[in-house]
């Protein structure tokens, strides 16, 4: 890198790419500064909302600096939550909309989060996922898309950015060129997309097109190689995958924004500062930046890389600055289209009444369903991965609860099942003697331990009720007595597809004989 100091000019034009996340819950002195020089966009994570009215007044401080900042977020509702991380989604994710199968719905759905996000001061929404979830052993995508079907995930894409950007909120469509036929997380790893060009081309892309034809003017790049485009650079640093294949094949001409530029599939191999260099050579806009890198530091080493490589050659000046253009137009169409919509605040149902809908019964339940008396409940608990927020409460024994008070409950996770029979016997059956039994389980086909002791466990309460919160091992399935796919020797099981607070609802309703 060269040591000679880049222009004012150059480095506002270079700042202006960038979309960090910050700390706290008020806007820092530092990124005020940054916004002043150049920075057109920030994001918002968990760690800077408690509640809408601290987001509305903390975006209106935002936007008094500049009143066409973009101010994004990834609010995919479902399992992927910001605004509601700390209590639980009040509308199902993708999964459970595509089980349902309405459009009308998701695009109802879609629409009341975008008004929530509109008067809490948000403009930009990184979603919906549009990946087609193909391998249902993906450890990152799952419930976040609307299924395993093309057609289905396109119908419902379109939907979700149509209600979405009714609300006055602009939808990204992700991940470009598709993360549903993978086997690891694009957090901790590289993926291999296996597929050739014609297959991708008709199992994948679909939906993106379909996004492109409902108006989307955002797309969002996936961290993953697919040798059928370019077998040496993931797709987020690939010119044959955005500017060949996304541009040029798909017409898109809208804003290119990277997936979150620290994630260990491009970060491990060329560092924070050398992926984002390489993603705006490859055709890439905006870079996302800030789930475990916020702060000054970040924005003046990204910004100062984007410069230095302009002065060095490694980067065009014409690439900067027609990716500056593309943000600063997005941003102004953006604020546009937010100021065009009037703020509503009127409370909705529409998540729970999906959610309900959502949830499917299977296995014979209707002789066993109500429960007899106040259950017990054992929840399996799995590592989630890194875009679902850890803290994010979940699960069926606490709306039960409300519904029966007798309800009692266990927690319980891989290292604790290391002697599976004793924990189990002792936290589940024992304390579920002669009372209903219920089992949650969160993509039980995905986890061994998890698909074991469900097995363990109605090996010997038959009678227990199964409630799969995850995706489903296939449609209507759960974990078996047998250790069959089909949920054979289980006498009812439920499927919410979605493990978020009115799933949790919605299943304690139908445990517990309350009419919606």
């Amino acid at each position: 890198m060269t040591s000679i100091s880049p222009p004012a000019q150059l480095l506002g034009l270079a700042t202006s790419l960038l979309q960090p996340g910050f700390e706290g819950t008020s806007v820092p002195d530092w990124l005020r500064r940054r916004i002043d020089g150049g920075l057109r966009s920030v994001v918002l994570f968990g760690r800077n909302i408690a509640d809408l009215e601290q987001v509305a007044r903390l975006t209106a401080q935002l936007r008094a600096e500049n009143p066409d900042l973009v101010i994004a977020i990834d609010e995919e509702a479902g399992d992927v939550t910001r605004l509601e991380a700390w209590t639980g989604a009040s509308r199902p994710g993708n999964l459970a909309l595509g089980a349902v199968d309405d459009v009308e719905l998701t695009e109802s759905v879609a629409r009341d989060i975008g008004r929530e996000l509109h008067a809490a001061g948000v403009t930009l929404n990184y979603a919906p996922s549009a990946d087609v979830n193909s391998n249902p052993m993906n450890p990152v995508i799952g419930v976040r898309s609307f299924g395993a079907g093309t057609d289905t995930v396109s119908r419902h894409t379109a939907a979700w950015v149509r209600g979405l950007q009714s609300a006055g909120v602009a939808a990204c469509a992700k991940h470009f060129p598709g993360h549903g036929d993978t086997a690891v997380d694009s957090h901790h790893g590289l993926p291999h997309v296996g597929a050739d060009a014609e297959e991708i081309a008709r199992t994948a892309l679909p939906p993106f097109t379909a996004a492109l034809e409902a108006g989307v003017r955002a797309v969002m790049t996936a961290h993953l190689l697919v040798p059928a485009y370019d077998p040496e650079l993931p797709a987020t640093l690939s010119p044959r995958v955005l500017l060949g294949l996304l541009r040029e094949e798909l017409g898109f001409d809208g804003l290119i924004v990277t997936d979150g530029i620290e994630m260990s599939a491009v970060s491990d191999r060329y560092g924070l500062d050398g992926a984002t260099v390489r993603a705006v050579v490859a055709g890439a806009d905006a870079i996302c930046v800030g789930g475990g890198h916020a702060g000054e530091d970040t924005v003046d080493l990204l910004s100062g890389a984007l410069a230095h490589a302009v002065l060095d050659g490694t980067l065009a000046e014409e690439r900067l600055n027609d990716a500056a253009a593309r943000v600063a137009e997005f941003a102004a169409w953006s604020g546009e289209r937010a100021r065009a919509v009037t703020r509503d605040g009127i409370p909705s149902d529409i998540g729970l009444v999906a959610a309900r809908r959502a949830v499917h019964v299977h296995t014979g339940a209707d002789a066993l369903l109500p429960l007899a008396g106040d259950p017990h409940v054992v929840e399996l608990s799995p590592t989630m991965n890194l875009a679902v927020d850890g803290q994010t409460p979940w699960g069926v024994a606490e709306p039960l609860r409300a519904l029966r008070p007798g309800t009692t409950s266990v927690r319980l996770t891989e290292p604790e099942l290391a002697s599976p029979e004793d924990v189990l016997d002792r936290s589940g059956l024992e304390s579920a003697d002669g009372r209903a039994l219920v089992v949650v389980v969160r993509d039980a086909a995905r986890h061994g331990w998890m698909a074991g002791a469900v097995r363990s466990l109605l090996s010997r309460r038959p009678d227990a009720v199964v409630v799969e919160m995850g995706v489903p091992d296939s449609p209507g399935a759960a974990p078996g007595a047998d250790g069959s796919a089909n949920g054979a020797g289980a006498p009812a099981h439920l499927v919410t597809h979605g493990a978020t607070r009115v799933s949790g609802i919605a299943a304690a309703e139908l445990l517990a004989g309350v009419s919606a």
